[in-house]
């Protein structure tokens, strides 16, 4: 693209800012955005909250635990978490392949009512894409929330792994200190 096409795009935006900006129709616009975004938006998590009720739950246990500042993690608690964590993520990964099957479906039945409007159209090439893109407006968002929704679904999974990561490094530190406090006071240092 280089030098090319950075100019096409000022002369684009130029010539789109040129004329007189109507202040209204771009509020309506994005009146019409934030409603829209806020219907898939709340069935996107619903979905999550569905697929990951147990996992998120166990999740603010821990949290509730880690803001008691005053009493740090018991080395019980730090193995259940240990233990814990994992099953979670186990079923969660299943939860996660079932939204993985419900966007692949959508995604056919938005393709296949694309695909029969797209035939039936008349006109051009283009008459014909805009027919079929119009027709499975709803279909598209319905494939989206539950593409979203595997996403987050996905970054749920990693962060409890990565907590989990974490809990494991906390478990072998406090073996080391334990060790370390074993050992003889008069042997640390080499006396």
């Amino acid at each position: 693209m280089g030098k090319r096409g950075g100019r096409g795009m000022a002369k684009i935006s130029e010539s789109a800012l040129s004329g007189d900006i109507d202040a209204g129709k771009v509020r309506s616009l994005q009146k019409r955005i934030d409603e829209n975004s806020d219907l898939v938006n709340s069935i996107v998590n619903r979905l999550v909250s569905e697929y990951c009720r147990s996992l998120d739950e166990y999740m603010q246990f821990i949290r509730n635990i880690l803001n008691d500042t005053a009493n740090p993690p018991t080395d019980r608690e730090l193995d259940d978490f240990a233990l814990n964590i994992p099953v979670l993520i186990y079923f969660t990964g299943e939860a996660q392949e079932a939204l993985g099957i419900k966007e692949d479906v959508a995604k056919a039945v938005k393709q296949e009512l694309y695909n029969e409007v797209y035939d039936k159209a008349s006109g051009t090439i283009a008459d014909k894409t805009a027919a079929a893109e119009l027709a499975t407006q709803n279909e598209y968002i319905a494939h989206i929330a539950y593409q979203r929704a595997y996403k987050k679904v996905k970054l749920r999974m990693e962060a409890a792994n990565e907590t989990l990561q974490s809990i494991k490094k906390i478990i072998s530190r406090r073996m080391v200190e334990y060790e370390v406090a074993r050992v003889d006071p008069g042997r640390v240092g080499g006396q």
